[in-house]
């Protein structure tokens, strides 16, 4: 609690959110060990990707693709590693979303995204 304090310190009546905002993303996963899933962003470039994708999948974490440069670069690829991380996630019983132009969602076993079209 005492890096909240720190970071929420209050100067007058003024709350230093910039500073907040800015270290949201410095914790490790060490800070995490006793989370049952992580939320983890990954960027799908290479096939290394799609398949780190899959594996943490199978650990039960969520993942956020970014498809932003492969989208442009290379869609067949991109469709190639969609449809391989989609068959692995259907055998765990996971799910997967297009979430946005340039996201998809990954969820783990017994997590099921609501779609609408």
């Amino acid at each position: 609690m005492a890096f909240f304090e720190k970071i929420l310190k209050k100067k007058g009546n003024e709350i230093d959110i910039e500073e907040f905002l800015n270290n949201l993303d410095v914790s490790e996963e060490e800070l995490y060990e006793d989370a049952e899933a992580l939320v983890k962003p990954i960027v799908l470039d290479r096939q290394e990707d799609a398949d780190l994708a899959i594996a943490e999948a199978k650990k039960g974490n969520i993942l956020l693709l970014n498809i932003e440069t492969i989208v442009k670069r290379n869609p067949i690829k991109l469709r190639e590693f969609i449809t391989g991380i989609k068959a692995a996630v259907e055998e765990i019983d996971g799910d997967i979303a297009r979430i946005s132009h340039d996201r998809v969602i990954v969820t783990p076993s017994k997590v099921k995204i609501i779609k609408r079209r």
